[in-house]
């Protein structure tokens, strides 16, 4: 069996954060060439270190804004070819607060990065696609459950949910698959980010807080997630779209 992206060109936006790199990795260890895309260019070059520098680039963009994804868009196919995989794993995550002091602003920017970020990059990437590709979206097991405080990013986390399903139905007869991935709390730096913050908001010890919750007990790695993104970019998935792909530990169960 031959590898499972051999020649597919791929795009990995939010590819300085530790699942965007996994997956990069996975896909570029499957045959791939790949296109990490992320705001910080001092990460992504950190990021690219020990990457085949004949099979990847990168590009830094703001994923918010449709003149930078456009531009991402256009420089992977002017250095690859058309796109067969686009991996929208873009995000940030705001506060937690309870409503009446939610900041507006903090709550725009996150809708901004994870909704519109993903709104975007299929905007510009799918007239950019060759039939048969597929289209990954990291969502959250936010995605699936609602938590005092967490009004931005679980608010954005469902809405990405309703794009992948709208984006599913649209692309079918192209073959183009498109799918969420649902990631429970994974260690790693957002991830200490977000219970830090529980912390402050809550008092409670925040990874101890998730593993309390989670089945398995524990925390993912970016690579064991990485393994299902992989799943989904493939045509090990060929029969499945507009799908939610739990990789939690149990945690929304």
């Amino acid at each position: 069996m031959g590898a499972l992206l051999e020649k597919k060109n791929c795009i990995v936006t939010g590819g300085a954060g530790s699942l965007g790199l996994a997956a990069a990795r996975l896909f570029l260890a499957e045959g791939a060439n790949v296109v990490l895309v992320d705001r910080d260019r001092h990460a992504l070059e950190q990021a690219a270190t020990d990457l085949p520098t004949e099979r990847i680039a990168l590009a830094v963009a703001d994923v918010s804004k449709a003149a930078d994804s456009e531009a991402y868009v256009a420089a992977a196919v002017e250095r690859f070819g058309l796109v067969d995989v686009l991996f929208s794993n873009a995000g940030n995550f705001g506060v937690v607060a309870p409503i009446g002091d939610y900041p507006e602003d903090v709550f725009d920017a996150v809708q901004a990065v994870h909704v519109r970020g993903a709104f975007l990059a299929a905007k510009y990437t799918v007239p950019k696609m060759r039939d048969g590709g597929s289209i990954v979206i990291t969502s959250s097991v936010a995605g699936m459950r609602g938590d005092p405080g967490v009004y931005a990013y679980i608010t954005a986390k469902h809405a990405q949910i309703g794009l992948m399903r709208c984006l599913a139905k649209e692309l079918a007869p192209r073959r183009i698959r498109v799918n969420t991935i649902h990631p429970g709390p994974i260690d790693n730096g957002f991830q200490h980010a977000v219970e830090a913050g529980l912390g402050r908001a809550t008092g409670v010890d925040g990874a101890a807080f998730f593993n309390g919750i989670i089945p398995l007990g524990r925390h993912g790695t970016a690579e064991e997630i990485a393994r299902s993104v992989l799943y989904l970019a493939s045509e090990q998935s060929s029969f499945t779209t507009g799908t939610t792909l739990m990789v939690d530990g149990g945690m929304n169960v």
